[in-house]
């Protein structure tokens, strides 16, 4: 979505990542290549789903992360944010050839088209709520996939994206998600670090993403369908963004998540909706206390809110030190004290260039049971908060039957949920 471009706007120039990569040995152009791709030849096709200001960034980084990539189809559910796509792409990615218009499609079949292209990849980068059904459509026609997180909005979805990424392992085929953290390098030295002991045994952990306030749209136009205007705005729409806890925060509880290495036993929170304006259906904070094995506890906070003291981090305490980490730096204080101050490649390109080496070099990345565990922890929280109960993971994970999908997707009209209250909101 547009408002989240400010996590994602360090792109840096196809040149100069080509230099930083090189540094740090990582690019995928300097690998060799072990498979073809469409038309017989090595260049890797990639299709657009999604060509919103997240789809179309992610586009750009995927272009950027490695040579013989080419965009070679694109499509959205709506016609404008198709055309600002491709006229973003073509001012800022003046290296690129045009992309035709006839592998650029509009509607709700326009994914299914991007998949039947004749492409080698697709980016999926649609509101939250398709992922699922889009993931399936992509690996079943034996595309790789690069998926922006969240992965799904109910335990519903978080099944089937379990269920779709084994079926890409036995089919070979690469899932790379939007958990750009994973990527980068002072994360990875540092969590590569905390495995090999160098704080001892994790006793707690506390996780943030605490900003400012994102006020909700002010009305839909006359003549537009409830469905578009929910989709058009679909950060303040529980049913499509998953609310901020998912959709945002679950990058901080990523991190956690691989820290401890294991998936929490329960989930203990609140939350509400106390200063956001507009309409919609979201929270504007949260603060949820997750329990993992070992009695590991985790104090997980979001907040939308002006005037405060914002927070975007993770720190981990052990038996022997603690980590502190951020988008931009990461230490251990204690007996093993560290400070990264190695390269540093832009991750959310570095994420693509990742994926596109594995494909490469057949050895196929596959997140997506690593990402769906961790939206899943942010769903557990979001729906302990909304109905104020404590929730176990095995009844989320394999019980709950929560699916906030709508009837059909079309445009029409579509009630919007009441806001959640704790102590009355249906656990379901």
């Amino acid at each position: 979505m547009n408002k989240q471009n400010n996590d994602k706007t360090d792109i840096i120039s196809r040149r100069d990542f080509i230099k930083t990569s090189a540094v740090a040995g990582t690019a995928s152009f300097l690998v060799g290549r072990s498979r073809l791709f469409a038309a017989g030849s090595d260049k890797l096709r990639v299709g657009l789903i999604g060509c919103g200001g997240r789809g179309t960034g992610a586009a750009m980084d995927c272009f950027n992360s490695s040579a013989n990539v080419e965009i070679a189809a694109m499509g959205d559910l709506f016609q404008n944010r198709l055309d600002d796509s491709l006229k973003r792409l073509g001012e800022e990615l003046p290296d690129h050839p045009a992309i035709s218009k006839d592998q650029c499609f509009v509607g709700w079949d326009a994914y299914q088209k991007v998949i039947d292209s004749g492409v080698d990849m697709v980016i999926l980068a649609c509101p939250p709520q398709f992922r699922h059904k889009h993931l399936a459509a992509a690996i079943e026609a034996g595309k790789h996939v690069f998926m922006e997180k969240p992965v799904a909005v109910d335990p519903v979805g978080i099944r089937s994206i379990i269920k779709t990424s084994d079926l890409a392992r036995k089919k070979g085929l690469a899932i790379v998600a939007g958990t750009q953290r994973r990527h980068q390098g002072h994360y990875l030295e540092i969590m590569k670090r905390v495995h090999d002991g160098a704080i001892g045994e994790i006793v707690s952990a506390q996780c943030y993403w605490n900003g400012g306030s994102w006020n909700g749209p002010g009305g839909k136009p006359e003549g537009m369908s409830d469905v578009e205007y929910q989709i058009r705005n679909w950060f303040h729409f529980v049913w499509l963004s998953g609310d901020e806890i998912v959709e945002q925060h679950v990058h901080n509880i990523d991190a956690v998540t691989w820290a401890i290495g294991a998936t929490p036993q329960q989930a203990y929170g609140m939350g509400g909706r106390q200063l956001r304006g507009g309409d919609g259906n979201i929270y504007d904070h949260f603060a949820v206390e997750f329990e993992y094995p070992n009695g590991i506890k985790v104090l997980s906070m979001c907040r939308h809110m002006d005037g405060c003291t914002d927070r975007v981090s993770e720190r981990i305490m052990g038996t022997k030190g603690s980590v502190y980490l951020d988008g931009a730096v990461g230490w251990i204080e204690g007996p093993n004290a560290y400070k990264y101050e190695g390269d540093s490649p832009n991750p959310y390109v570095q994420e693509h260039a990742d994926l596109i080496r594995s494909i490469r070099e057949g050895n196929p990345l596959n997140e997506g049971r690593q990402v769906a565990e961790s939206t899943l922890i942010a769903i557990m929280g979001r729906m302990s908060a909304y109905t104020g109960h404590a929730l176990k993971w095995d009844w989320v994970m394999n019980v709950s039957q929560l699916d906030l999908s709508p009837p059909e997707y079309k445009f029409g009209d579509l009630e919007v949920r009441p806001l959640s209250v704790p102590g009355k909101t249906e656990l379901i």
